[in-house]
């Protein structure tokens, strides 16, 4: 029958079958008539005599289970979460975690002692770390007297830095300090000596913070300065290379560069500026200009002058002039200056006649309104053609239209005054093709009559099997042939 294995708080650990041994824990569990159980046993009996002693923990521990750590010489019991040592203390290079309220810690790193509050770790001591003493000593001198005298010396590895005192006296030479030759009452830095009228040096020791009064700076009676209450200066002032600077924040500076070189400079942060202000003939300051990272602005727009009539600056020199200048010899055109020209003069900034009139010899680009009417396009042509004929394509090889008669299929009408001319450079006349302009019509019509070839480059209100020319833009009674305005719609 199986032995069922309960832990002292009743709760079952494990079940050992007959004839086995359960390794569930560090011990071994010898089951019912397993053969040759005397040496196992006789080992459990061994490991809790010794304490499972090794350099390594037990890798099955049970909470409360008993360890020496042979790596460390330490006995240590097992919490349920991790091995703590029994006494004396944890022992690490870096703070120990899962520690209890009043326990001890080892830093081996620094060789100091810590106790544990249940929050943080609290130095016990020593307080030095490393070699050396590192303390507030308090200390009795004998003066240069022989008096006794007491004091606290601030000491950080074997050295004063600064002594605290009740009162003034000479150092006796049976007790010298390093880098002190008399104590002042209240606190003396090391290295402020007599000879340096209460300077240190070298400066190496500093007294950092507030200080209510002074009575000197940098050895020199405080009195001997310039102060809020009292800054003007008697004679002249002299400034190194690296000038000076006013404001809060260092706002501006004021100093020498490369040497030679006069600089003002606001470089308080992003988007800085400097301000340039006058006062007027009223006796208020005026803002008149501001220099920021974009270059010089006036302060108010359109309100101030750059030269005068009287005062003219001899150039300018820029890349490029934006505004309006009343005045122009020559207009920039990619790297060149062009002068202005009234005729069709090559490189030239043309320019309005005395009429009004503006002279080229070719006008290109896109047109948003025409004097003229229709568009037109150059064709050949036999003969010159009336304005107001209207033509067809024809058969002859050395010209393209003639005069429409019936039954022809009209393209256009001769052109008197086109608005847009195409095909200009070619031989021949302008033939409208769209728009309105004046048309041969033979017989009587009414605005709004269409209108369609008939003979001899005419057209008429009868159709006679004639393409379509145009819709009559006014009305004629007379029978007889005359142009009439109509609106193209070949």
């Amino acid at each position: 029958m199986a032995y069922q294995i309960d832990r002292y708080n009743n709760t079952l650990l494990t079940v050992v079958e007959d004839g086995t041994v359960d390794q569930t824990t560090d011990l071994k569990f010898i089951g019912k008539n397993y053969a040759g159980y005397g040496e196992i046993q006789n080992e459990n009996f061994l490991f809790l005599l010794e304490n499972f002693a090794g350099a390594n923990q037990p890798s099955r521990p049970l909470s409360g289970q008993i360890w020496y750590d042979t790596a460390n010489s330490k006995l240590k019991f097992y919490d349920g979460t991790k091995w703590r040592t029994t006494g004396g203390a944890e022992i690490s290079d870096s703070q120990p975690s899962g520690l209890a309220n009043g326990d001890f810690w080892w830093d081996t790193a620094n060789e100091q002692l810590y106790v544990y509050n249940g929050t943080e770790f609290v130095l016990v001591g020593p307080q030095n770390a490393g070699e050396g003493i590192t303390q507030v000593q308090s200390l009795e001198l004998l003066d240069s007297t022989g008096n006794v005298r007491s004091i606290l010396a601030a000491t950080v590895e074997d050295s004063v830095v600064y002594v605290i005192s009740a009162s003034e006296f000479d150092l006796n030479d049976a007790n010298p300090i390093d880098g002190f030759d008399r104590i002042k009452q209240g606190l003396t830095l090391k290295n402020t000596q007599l000879s340096t009228n209460g300077v240190t040096t070298p400066a190496d020791h500093w007294y950092w913070g507030t200080a209510s009064n002074a009575a000197k700076l940098g050895g020199i009676d405080a009195e001997d300065y310039v102060t809020a209450l009292s800054p003007n200066f008697t004679t002249q002032v002299s400034f190194p290379d690296d000038g000076i600077v006013i404001g809060d924040s260092n706002d501006v500076r004021l100093y020498v560069e490369n040497g030679s070189e006069g600089v003002l400079e606001n470089g308080s942060g992003n988007n800085s500026i400097i301000k340039f202000k006058v006062t007027d003939g009223q006796g208020d300051i005026t803002h008149v200009a501001t220099i920021n990272s974009l270059g010089l602005m006036p302060a108010t727009d359109n309100a101030f002058d750059i030269g005068a009539t009287a005062l003219r600056w001899k150039d300018v020199h820029a890349v490029r002039f934006v505004g309006t200048a009343t005045t122009s010899q020559t207009l920039l055109e990619g790297t060149n200056q062009r002068l202005a020209s009234r005729g069709a003069v090559a490189d030239t900034v043309a320019v309005r006649d005395a009429t009004g009139s503006l002279a080229a010899n070719l006008f290109e680009g896109t047109a948003t309104a025409a004097r003229y009417a229709d568009l037109a396009e150059k064709y050949s042509t036999t003969e010159e053609l009336v304005p107001g004929t209207v033509v067809a394509v024809c058969d002859h090889e050395d010209h393209e239209v003639e005069a429409a008669v019936r039954g022809a299929i009209a393209i256009g009408v001769v052109s008197t005054d086109p608005a847009v001319m195409m095909n200009s450079e070619a031989e021949g006349q302008y033939i409208g093709l769209k728009g309105r302009l004046p048309v041969r019509v033979v017989g009587a019509v009414k605005k709004g009559q269409a209108v369609y070839v008939d003979d001899n480059g005419c057209a008429s209100t009868a159709i006679n099997g004639g393409s379509l020319v145009g819709v009559a833009l006014e009305s004629n009674s007379n029978e007889d042939e005359k142009l009439v305005e109509c609106v193209l719609k070949v």
